[in-house]
């Protein structure tokens, strides 16, 4: 059976990993490119500019500088965890509301099959495209995904003739969860398009983490001590880049949203 709307999105969430590899890559580099240079700065500089007054003033204006730039990339490890989180609260609750539409369609009667199989349809081939290596049943056709399901199913919930008054309530409430997990679709569709940190960031405080390094490789003559030191220095920076990168992928990072509740939520609409 054909897997093509899983291929795009498998595709999607190993280049996002390569991305934010390379950035982390990238940043390592750069950093001891920095520190190495610095160092050779040392060996080449005269004596009176490496004297106590001048290294104190490097050593001022370096605190300040890695104070700065610890504060801003904590920051942004903290933003993007956070939209992280959010993404995640907002697509649980959007299951849970999918889980009572469906309860409340089948407390209506028979005549809302059609719209229960419509939802459970839509929500698998959501499933396969987030989720592209976990078995969520029968792979859904490709066309599934150029129709509005959710629209679809409101249009059958509208044509429904209730004949007493538990009906029309079960009808109204169906009608207002299903509006609210469309308006949660396109809502989490604009956030994930607006998760990301622009290149010229990146590029400022890869360059300015560079700065920092270049100045603590001026204060010392290169041995195995300092080489490991100023190593693990870099590679905890570009760690945090990766972390920084990858927490803006919520779906498709390496540390992405778990597929649990999806599973939880099909075993509900299958009872």
């Amino acid at each position: 059976m054909s897997r093509a709307p899983a291929c795009p999105s498998l595709r999607s969430g190993a280049a996002s990993i390569m991305n934010s590899l390379l950035v982390a890559v990238v940043a390592l580099g750069c950093l001891l490119a920095g520190a190495l240079l610095g160092m050779a700065l040392r060996a080449k500089l005269p004596e009176h500019h490496l004297g106590e007054d001048t290294t104190d003033v490097i050593k001022l204006a370096t605190g300040l500088m890695a104070t700065l730039a610890a504060l801003v990339l904590g920051l942004l490890i903290f933003s993007a965890n956070a939209d992280s989180r959010t993404v995640e609260s907002e697509y649980n609750e959007a299951l849970a509301s999918a889980a009572l539409l469906d309860h409340y369609l089948a407390a209506y009667g028979q005549d809302t099959q059609e719209a229960r199989e419509l939802l459970r349809h839509f929500l698998v081939g959501r499933f396969q495209a987030r989720w592209p290596g976990d078995d969520f049943g029968p792979q859904e056709p490709a066309e599934a995904f150029n129709r509005s399901e959710l629209v679809e199913m409101e249009q059958r919930i509208l044509r429904l003739a209730p004949r007493d008054d538990a009906q029309k309530w079960f009808q109204s409430q169906a009608l207002q969860l299903a509006n609210g997990l469309a308006q949660t679709r396109w809502l989490l569709t604009f956030q994930l398009a607006g998760i990301s940190l622009p290149m010229p960031t990146l590029i400022v405080l890869i360059a300015w983490n560079t700065v920092i390094f270049t100045s603590f490789g001026l204060f010392v003559k290169m041995n195995p001590t300092v080489v490991a030191a100023l190593s693990i220095s870099a590679l905890s920076v570009a760690v945090a880049f990766f972390l920084i990168l990858d927490l803006n992928s919520p779906f498709t990072g390496l540390i992405r949203i778990s597929s649990a509740p999806a599973h939880a939520t099909l075993e509900v609409l299958d009872k």
